[in-house]
């Protein structure tokens, strides 16, 4: 089991568009430094973004649930130490939409 760290960012989305949710927190991720995590507030389970991370960042990425709701859901998601660049430098795979 993944021990929680303390987030190098937190991204709040329960008041970003809808539209805008799964882009910023792919944003906010990608300029983290290997080795950091990034923390999730959601008004509801993040089960979608989840399966974007899976599908564009397999092995790229660790995920904790933090809270379950109901009325809000954290999660922490690191980037391994090891981490080199996956995603949005020599191409995209248009997972989240950058």
């Amino acid at each position: 089991m993944n021990t929680p760290q303390t987030p190098s960012a937190t991204v709040d989305l329960r008041s970003v568009a809808p539209h805008n949710r799964h882009s910023l927190v792919f944003t906010t991720f990608k300029v983290l430094p290997p080795g950091a995590a990034l923390e999730v507030i959601n008004d509801h389970n993040p089960l979608p973004l989840r399966g974007q991370f899976d599908s564009g960042l397999f092995g790229a990425f660790s995920w904790t649930a933090l809270e379950n709701g109901p009325e809000q859901w954290r999660v922490e998601i690191v980037k391994p130490a090891d981490s080199k660049p996956v995603h949005g430098v020599d191409s995209c795979c248009g997972a989240c939409g950058g």
